[in-house]
């Protein structure tokens, strides 16, 4: 049961990734069937992010009153509902409209389901799991670029991926069941984390309402490191929607690439984001999660400057696109699995949603304010802007491992 149930929380990862890189992908396109300028994609991608706040915000409350499987299922349904809603929007006021749903839905899935996988898979299942979202923003741009390719427009690309995440929906209701049956399985932990576990085991069993109340975001801010390690994910998350937003309008408007084939070749970011997750999978089985985090900040910068190299043939563009999304890969999955080493499992779920909220502000503002510097200054400052949020997510690192490297020593 407990295997079955692995299979499904995979299934709502993809279903969570599915449409998070289609705008991006389609924008080019929208913009000009719209009338809209080009920075106004930062306005969905910001009423987005709006709402997976809210949602995550709530997910601590909402996880325990409805459980986790029912919170998965629903939001999922409701990134069903939002996307039909854009494949059917005449204007730009009404994709703004159904962004509001979409945000919700997609923050409910990613607070809920993380949490949960932190708690009682290993690390390796994280890495993998996180894969499969990464197939699911592979997925997206594709049907998408088909779509836009076939001359079938965008609309029909966000129908079909609309028609897709309610299948999930439907597989999601059928395994409640299973989600019951998992609160009796032990949970299983790596050796980096097993102290942690061992520490907490007699109270596993039979966990007080009152260490299951939300601490509160002065609860959560009052912790030791917790401050860093949220200034890591608002500089993750600013860093990796950027990218996913604006690569392939930085193709098309910066290097001359045709529109079509920049929505196809910005699919190249996650190609390295699913890459590099399913090789962090195994990976982890030999490195601990800090220096995992180190690893792809590494990668990060080398595929910076791999795009600032002149390459003929925009062949640096391309190459160094796909390797910063090599080097995002471990980094999201291997700081939210480091959470309750860090700080327990009693405080993980307040504080993974608060990581939830600061990456999605992360998402909501840094996009839309490149939008603006691509259209009053130039789009070709791309890899520059995305320099700074590595640098500072570099910094909040080392500060948190100085001060909390203890608490989760491998």
């Amino acid at each position: 049961m407990a295997n079955l149930l692995l299979a499904v929380i995979y299934i709502a990862f993809i279903s969570l990734g599915l449409p998070d890189a289609v705008l991006g992908a389609a924008w080019p396109t929208m913009s000009g069937d719209l009338h809209a300028p080009i920075s106004w994609a930062g306005g969905i991608s910001m009423t987005i992010s709006a709402g997976t706040i809210v949602s995550a915000l709530l997910s601590d409350r909402m996880t325990l009153r409805f459980g986790a499987g029912k919170v998965t299922a629903v939001s999922v349904a409701l990134t069903a509902f939002a996307l039909f809603g854009f494949s059917i929007s005449p204007n730009y006021w009404m994709l703004l409209l159904f962004a509001i749903p979409y945000g919700l839905g997609a923050g409910g899935v990613d607070a809920a389901l993380n949490n949960y996988v932190a708690i009682h898979y290993e690390s390796r299942h994280m890495s993998w799991l996180h894969a499969m979202w990464g197939l699911g923003t592979l997925l997206g741009p594709y049907i998408m670029a088909s779509a836009l390719g076939a001359g079938h427009g965008w609309a029909w690309g966000y129908r079909t991926i609309s028609i897709l995440q309610v299948v999930l929906t439907a597989v999601l209701v059928l395994s409640l069941p299973l989600w019951k049956a998992r609160k009796t399985v032990e949970p299983q932990r790596t050796s980096e984390t097993s102290s942690v576990q061992s520490a907490q085991s007699e109270q596993s069993e039979g966990e007080t309402a009152d260490r299951r109340k939300p601490l509160g975001i002065r609860g959560v801010l009052a912790i030791r490191g917790a401050r860093e390690i949220l200034v890591m994910f608002f500089c993750y998350s600013a860093l990796e929607s950027t990218a996913m937003l604006w690569a392939s309008s930085y193709m098309a408007l910066g290097k001359g690439i045709d529109k079509t084939t920049a929505a196809m070749w910005g699919s190249l970011f996650c190609i390295g984001i699913t890459v590099g997750r399913l090789a962090s999978g195994f990976l982890t089985m030999k490195l601990n999660d800090p220096a995992m985090i180190r690893l792809g900040q590494a990668l990060v910068l080398t595929g910076i400057v791999i795009m600032l190299l002149p390459l003929p043939h925009n062949i640096g563009t391309i190459a160094g696109l796909m390797v910063i999304g090599l080097g995002c890969a471990p980094i999201y999955p291997c700081v939210i699995h480091s959470t309750p080493a860090y700080f327990g499992e009693d405080k993980s779920q307040a504080i993974v949603g608060m990581q939830m909220a600061c990456a999605y502000v992360g998402s909501m503002c840094m996009p839309p304010l490149f939008g603006l510097i691509a259209q009053h200054v130039s789009v070709n400052l791309f890899p520059f802007y995305l320099v700074v949020f590595l640098a500072l997510m570099v910094a909040m690192h080392e500060t948190l491992r100085r001060k909390c490297g203890d608490r989760a020593a491998a």
